[in-house]
Parts: structure tokens; C-alpha cells; sequence
């Protein structure tokens, strides 16, 4: 009898997604591409099967157990006083992080209790794994890579109100509840005047907020002790005034009465605050390399920068009852919240906003090149260092030590920023980011930065398009302003250039062109680069500015 061949093949899998099948005795079965090839021979009447290739990855993971307590072997658990408002990535990577260390390093000794915001979320897929997740922290640490991965263990259930109203009202009686987190987008903290005091629940977060402080206000008969801490950590500013502000808001339209309303500003406390942690989310590039290492289904794997900061607008006695500090963590309870903010706008933001337009004209692609490139390293020291640090007001120590942050941020090896990606609508960024800047840096100074002149000058080059190599140049960014600089390109006359765009009103709410000597200077800076190129224009003026190439009063780094 001849040979009989047959071959079967698993559906094709995304290379970055693993598909799963489950068997009636629940076991977890992990399949990326394989293929097997099954061979049926006749000889002599005996028949053989031949299992030719088969990816050994299947078999590594076929047997692996969900991540679970049990299986993890925590036994560990700590009180419930924080309830947390989201279920996502950027607080189980920022708030429940800090958490973690805190129980772990300052004993903290307390957990969270997730409150799924929305009707729909992940609290199903918390409570399969028991509150457990893996934090991947990847990035630079003073010049050393790090690519950790811990196990988070502080999250003791989940909930959602929608499903279990009674459940949620429940967590007010608890009397050891202390502390409450947020991150609802920044469209939650809004106020809706549909919500009703009887609804299950009311539909936005500050109304699901109100009704539990006003069961808590009830269940305690308004005793001071038992009043609550609310950290909001939305992306907006001054997040705590906006929240406190919506919640007075609900208490007058639902008639609460004036000693709920003085227990809520008297008891509780609304604090406005700063959160500074890029998460990038769950790893796919990466997943089964940590799968193998952890050695248990996890869904929730989170990945993030090893760089954080917490700014709470707090007073000591707030501090004293969450003792960061005590953990080494960067989180830190300040008067004022805006110097901060101003801070992470300027030394963070701002750099990102002149640096890429600069990068790209001179042939770099992503941010970390940029860094490593010997003149435009330069540039981004200028601007951070000699620039944008005179502008503000807070230690200069301090501020140093948040731009040594920002550069390593900025070369984290892990992290592919695209230039191109970071020039999305580069003048209103460039407006907020870099202009207060520019002002504050002559009024204190005397003379324009030439850094962040140089830097808008190379915006509205990658604005005239063209080509880079081989690529086309398209700017993004509001249909007006894009359609100004190709008029004014098209004049071929760099002084109009130069001019039209700083009497644009419409782009900086007033004519630029008023500002000293700023209308020269930036014509010269565009004409340098429409002559010689940009980087032989940065070249130029970094050398002659502070003559960087031969004498720096700063050290730079070295990358590699």
C-alpha cells in the first residue's frame, strides 16, 4: 500500500495575539501558529503515526494554571480602606503600584476595592484572578535598564454597582474605609443633571460618589472621623476642585441638606492632584516571554515607565495618614498643585514639542535617536537646561532633577516615540507648551531663547512640506493653520513668512509680532535653514550660543 500523507494546520494566529482553548477540565490551552503533519503508513498490516514538527510553545503553556491566590500562593491580606473608581491600566500600573509598595515597604496595610465606573468593564476578569496582576516596569533607572515584573496583590474584590447597587452602598458602612481614587477619564468629572438620588446607580461618577458619602454620612450619623479622602487622578487641572465642585452641584439638586453639606467639607477632603506614569498597557509584544517567566495565565499583565510622580495638593496632616514618603515613592504633598503642573507642561512637554519638528528636518526618526545623536543632544540640553528651567519658580535642584528624568524618559529603550507622531497639531502644543516659556525667559532674561525660536522655526518648516529623502512631509493640524503656512510658503519670501505666522491671532490669541526682536530672529533662524539645513543650523547656534562643542558648564550624557 502506498503512503497515505496528511497535513493539518492551525488557523493563522496574529503574531502578537495567543488563542485560546479550554477542555472540559478547565485547563488553559495556549496555541500560536503550529503545524502538524500526521503521516499513516501500511506495513505489514501495522499502522504508525508520525508527529512531525509541533511549536514547542504549545507544549510549554498547555498545562499552565490561571493566576489565581492559590496558585500564586499569596495568603496575605490586608484591610479594605480605599475604594478605587476604574478598573484600568493606568491606576492598576499608577495608584494600586503605590499601594503595593507602601503595604510593602512603609506597612501601609491596606487594600482596594475596585468600583467598575461604566456598565461595561474588567471587573469580571479581576475577580477570576482573585485581585492579582503582574506590573512590567521597563525604562532607564540612572543609566540602568530595568525590566521588572512584580506581582501586585492589593486589590482584595471587585464590584460593579450596576449589577450590585446594595453591594456598593455596603462599602460606606465599612467603618475602616479612609480613602478614595479616581480615573473616569476626563470627561468624568462632569455634572448631569438627569441623576436622581434613587437611581442604582446614579449614571455619572460624581453622582455615584455623592450617594455613597450621603449613605456614609447616614450609617455614622455624620461623625467626624468617618469622613473620606478623595484623590481624583482625571487629566484635568485642578481635578479636586472641579469633583468637590460637582458634587456641591448634586447635594443642592437632590436636597440633601446643610449638614451633609458641612459634614462632606469639613469630615472629607477633595484633593486636587498631579499623575505623571506613561502606560503603555498590556504587553504584546512581549507577553509569552513574561508568561514564561511568571509561570501562570495572567490577563492582565500591565506594562509601564519606571518613572513616576504624584503631586497632591494636600496638607501634612493628609500626608501623615498616606505615608509615601515612607516607601521611597515620588509622590509628594505640596500647598499648590500649579507649579507642578507648570513643570511637567514646561521641562516635559515643552522639550517634546521643539525637539521634534528639529529631529526630524535633521534625519532622526524617534526621540531616543535624538538623544544620541551629538548635535541635537545638544539642542535638547539648551532648551531644558538653559532655557526652560529659568522660567520657573520652584528649587533649582529640584528642577534639574525632574529634566535628568525627562532625558531618561526620553532614551528608554523600550519605547519607540515617533517624531512624527509627537508634531500632531504642533502650534496650539506649541502655544501652551513653549510660548509662556519664550515670554518669561525675556522678561527675566533680557533675551529671547534662542532655543525655543530656533524650535518654532523649524514647526513652520515641517509645515511647508515637501520631502524628507524620500518621504512625504504632511503636517496635521487644524485645517486653518495648515492652509496659512501654505499660502504664505507659497509667496517665497521668508520675511512674510516669518511675520504672517506671528500676527496669526487666530493660532496665539494676539500678534506675536510685538514681542521684541522675536520677528528678526526668527526670520534669520529660518533663513540659516532653508540655507544650510537644519541640523548644520542647529550646529550653528548651539556652538555659538554657549559654545557647547568646546566648553559646557553641564555635563551631557552619554548614550548608546
Amino acid at each position: 500500500m502506498s503512503p497515505v500523507g496528511f497535513c493539518c494546520e492551525s488557523d493563522p494566529v496574529d503574531n502578537h495575539v495567543i488563542s485560546k482553548t479550554k477542555n472540559h477540565s478547565g485547563i488553559h490551552r495556549y496555541v500560536e501558529k503550529y503545524v502538524l503533519h500526521l503521516v499513516l503508513m501500511c506495513s505489514d498490516g501495522l499502522f504508525f503515526i508520525e508527529l512531525l514538527t509541533l511549536n514547542s510553545y504549545f507544549f510549554k503553556f498547555i498545562f499552565m494554571e490561571r493566576l489565581s491566590r492559590k496558585t500564586a500562593k499569596i495568603t496575605s491580606t490586608y484591610p479594605e480602606r480605599i475604594i478605587q473608581f476604574g478598573e484600568g491600566n493606568f491606576l492598576r500600573a499608577f495608584v494600586d503600584w503605590i499601594v503595593f509598595n507602601m503595604n510593602k515597604k512603609a506597612d501601609f496595610n491596606s487594600s482596594v476595592v475596585v468600583v467598575q465606573p461604566l456598565p461595561n468593564g474588567m471587573i469580571d476578569m479581576l475577580n477570576e484572578q482573585d485581585g492579582l496582576y503582574h506590573v512590567n516596569l521597563q525604562g532607564l533607572d540612572k543609566g540602568n535598564t530595568v525590566n521588572s515584573i512584580e506581582l501586585i496583590d492589593v486589590i482584595s474584590r471587585s464590584l460593579n454597582p450596576y449589577n450590585n447597587f446594595e453591594a456598593y452602598l455596603q462599602l460606606a458602612e465599612q467603618p475602616e474605609m479612609r480613602f478614595v481614587f479616581s480615573n473616569t477619564t476626563e470627561a468624568g468629572i462632569a455634572f448631569d443633571d438627569s441623576c436622581k438620588l434613587n437611581d442604582a446607580p446614579a449614571s455619572s461618577y460624581p453622582g455615584k460618589l455623592t450617594q455613597l458619602l450621603y449613605h456614609r454620612f447616614k450609617t455614622f450619623n455624620g461623625a467626624a472621623d468617618k469622613g473620606l479622602l478623595i484623590f481624583p487622578c482625571e487629566l484635568i487641572f485642578h481635578n479636586g476642585t472641579e469633583l468637590k465642585k460637582t458634587i456641591h452641584q448634586y447635594i443642592e439638586l437632590w436636597q440633601l441638606g446643610a449638614e451633609f453639606k458641612n459634614w462632606f467639607d469639613t469630615a472629607c477632603g477633595v484633593y486636587s492632584t498631579l499623575v505623571d506614569r506613561i502606560v503603555p498597557g498590556y504587553p504584546r509584544e512581549s507577553i509569552n516571554e513574561i508568561l514564561e517567566k511568571i509561570q501562570l495565565e495572567d490577563k492582565l499583565v500591565v506594562q509601564a515607565e519606571i518613572f513616576h510622580l504624584f503631586v497632591i495638593e494636600a496638607p501634612k496632616s493628609v500626608a501623615l495618614e498616606f505615608p509615601a514618603d515612607k516607601a521611597g515613592l515620588n509622590v509628594l504633598f505640596v500647598p499648590d498643585e500649579k507649579p507642578y503642573h507648570e513643570r511637567k507642561v514646561t521641562l516635559l512637554n515643552g522639550p517634546h514639542t521643539v525637539l521634534a519638528p528639529v529631529g526630524y528636518l535633521s534625519g532622526l526618526s524617534i526621540v531616543k535617536e535624538c538623544l544620541r545623536d551629538d548635535v541635537i543632544s545638544k539642542f535638547i540640553y539648551m532648551v531644558l537646561y538653559k532655557e526652560l528651567i529659568a522660567t520657573l519658580d520652584l528649587p533649582k535642584k529640584e528642577l534639574q532633577k525632574f529634566a535628568d528624568d525627562v532625558l531618561e524618559r526620553f532614551n528608554n529603550p523600550f519605547v519607540h516615540h515617533f517624531l512624527t507622531s509627537i508634531m500632531l497639531n504642533s502650534f496650539p502644543k506649541y502655544k501652551t507648551r513653549d510660548l509662556p516659556g519664550l515670554k518669561k525667559y525675556l522678561e527675566r532674561k533680557g533675551e529671547l531663547p534662542v532655543g525655543l525660536v530656533l524650535g518654532l522655526a523649524a514647526i513652520i518648516t515641517y509645515y511647508k512640506g515637501g520631502k524628507r529623502g524620500d518621504v512625504e512631509i504632511v503636517p496635521n493640524d487644524d485645517k486653518a493653520i495648515v492652509d496659512l503656512l501654505k499660502i504664505l510658503w507659497s509667496l517665497n519670501d521668508i520675511d512674510t513668512v516669518a511675520k504672517g505666522v506671528l500676527a496669526a491671532e487666530f493660532i496665539w490669541g494676539e500678534n506675536l509680532n510685538l514681542i521684541p526682536g522675536l520677528t528678526s530672529k526668527l526670520t534669520f533662524y529660518l533663513r540659516l535653514i532653508d540655507e544650510f539645513g537644519m541640523k548644520e543650523a542647529v550646529r550653528t547656534i548651539v556652538s555659538k550660543r554657549y559654545n557647547l562643542s568646546v566648553n559646557m558648564d553641564f555635563d551631557l550624557p552619554h548614550f548608546e
